[in-house]
């Protein structure tokens, strides 16, 4: 045979073969496209029995969201994470099909109505609350909004996912057992006996109760005659009370509800809070103090309007928890500074946010810094007093304890600063649009060494109303010196977003 004839021999067997492996290509496109479309339609028909409004348009919704999502992830984020993600949200989607909405075992008999829940099974590192959630994941009885709640895991990604009927504020996570020990928290078991407290947005007449680990709500809580929420609460150390920061409708006199963890949140007495509008509190380390931020400004039930800007008192207050004994009250230099947002050193030191209401032009200190006993805040330092920065607003305040670190955020400004607390200075601010909760963001590992915790990258989680999870990592760099007189800065912030499809809200707590 000549080499001709071998090589036209050759070309046909090659046509041969990719004919064979076209028609085996089509063959198997077409078989999967018939799965498919058969496991769709078995599906859909299950899912209609539950959800009689449920349309196959339903399944092209989905899954474009889920391609957009996969789409809008930073180049930095691993697709096939975020692929397995989405499977997994495809799988309870799945599940949820064989299961009626209302299961929760709840004693309210709307909760079914009211709330719907989502859930992966992965432990939970964060929790916020959600001013929108996606359209497609709102159930038809829930058309009227898409107000909810969210569970976090240790890589930014959503655990569960809670329906609230009405916008929520703070997010309270309840203290672990005092006699738990560090090895003990590993174990899931221990996190589904906590709750999490989900309070409304001022001005509200309720809060919820959640568990921690799959989002399902345990209570709800109705306000007292006269009394409406404030938005923040706080636990004692041992998580047996609640203390949560209320409003005498008639006097319009800031008050301290108190309510037992332990018969159900019940309510069981009440304090005053030594001053109008008392927005967030917390306890201090010694485990027997309240801290307090009154406001300073007088709102009616069911407003927000703010009736005395010109004569607004606000005041810091520490309040003895067991019988309400008003210890201090520190008040800051401009009548107009409402003290609003609270953090707490492990130190004892109260790290504070201002929300300053005179105008505009006016240059006031919007962190500050106190500790009992002092006679005064003590402002942070901003670069060339330039508070301006922050638009008058500090949304949230976290403080990293263990090394000394202090995020601020505000969305008004639409940036997140750091600040170096063993220098009190400014380390960097960093532009987030519209970014609201903040929370310490966890060593990746619990058994670390103390070295190589200090060692490596640290700083806080801050979301926003766009949908991002953003990590501002502080890193400490080698110290670089060409001769004594010189100092470089060690210190900057990596800057790492992940886009979720809805809006987070004002709060973020970390578990």
């Amino acid at each position: 045979m000549s080499a001709a004839q071998t090589h036209d021999q050759m070309n046909r067997s090659n046509r041969s073969g990719r004919t064979s492996s076209t028609h085996e290509l089509l063959t198997t496109s077409v078989l999967t496209a018939v799965g498919t479309a058969a496991l769709v339609g078995i599906h859909h028909r299950y899912r209609k029995q539950q959800h009689p409004d449920a349309s196959l348009q339903d399944y092209v919704d989905g899954i474009r969201t889920q391609l957009q999502a996969l789409s809008a992830a930073p180049v930095s984020t691993p697709k096939l994470s975020r692929l397995r993600y989405a499977c997994e949200q495809a799988a309870v989607t799945w599940k949820q099909a064989y299961h009626a909405v209302g299961d929760d075992k709840s004693n309210t008999p709307d909760f079914a109505a009211v709330h719907t829940t989502t859930m992966l099974a992965r432990p939970v590192s964060w929790v916020s609350g959600v001013a929108s959630l996606p359209k497609d994941q709102a159930t038809s009885g829930q058309s009227e909004h898409d107000f909810g709640v969210v569970g976090i895991d240790a890589d930014r990604q959503i655990v569960w996912q809670t329906t609230m009927p009405e916008r929520v504020h703070d997010i309270v996570v309840q203290p672990l057992p005092i006699n738990v020990s560090e090895a003990q928290t590993q174990h899931s078991t221990v996190d589904q006996r906590r709750d999490v407290v989900v309070m409304g947005r001022r001005p509200s007449e309720r809060f919820w109760v959640l568990n921690t680990s799959n989002g399902q709500v345990q209570h709800a809580i109705t306000a007292d005659v006269d009394r409406h929420f404030y938005g923040h609460a706080c636990y004692s150390l041992d998580g047996s009370l609640l203390y949560v920061t209320e409003n005498d409708t008639v006097s319009l006199a800031g008050k301290i509800g108190i309510y037992d963890a332990n018969d159900a949140y019940q309510k069981v007495a009440e304090f005053d809070s030594y001053g109008i509008g008392p927005h967030e509190l917390i306890m201090h380390p010694d485990s027997e103090t309240l801290v307090i931020a009154n406001g300073g400004i007088k709102t009616e039930q069911a407003s927000r309007e703010e009736l005395n800007l010109d004569t607004m008192r606000p005041s810091l207050v520490y309040l003895n928890r067991h019988d309400g004994t008003l210890l201090e009250q520190v008040t800051p230099e401009h009548n107009q500074m409402s003290v609003r947002h609270l953090a707490m050193h492990d130190d004892g030191t109260v790290m504070i946010g201002i929300q300053f209401q005179g105008e505009k032009h006016i240059n006031v200190p919007l962190v500050l810094t106190h500790k009992r006993g002092d006679a005064s805040f003590t402002p942070l330092t901003m670069p060339n007093n330039q508070w301006q920065r922050f638009h008058q607003y500090i949304a949230s305040v976290a403080v990293d304890s263990e090394r000394n670190l202090l995020c601020v955020t505000t969305p008004i400004g639409g940036c997140a600063a750091i600040y170096d607390l063993h220098t009190r200075e400014l380390i960097d601010d960093v532009n987030l649009p519209d970014c609201a909760g903040a929370s310490v963001l966890a060593s990746s590992s619990a058994s670390m060494s103390t070295i190589d915790k200090h060692t490596e990258p640290t700083g806080f989680i801050v979301s926003d109303g766009q949908g991002q999870l953003t990590a501002l990592k502080v890193t400490v760099l080698p110290e670089v010196k060409s001769n004594v007189d010189d100092v470089e800065p060690h210190e900057r912030i990596i800057k790492d977003s992940q886009l979720h499809m809805m809006s987070f809200d004002n709060h973020l707590q970390a578990l």
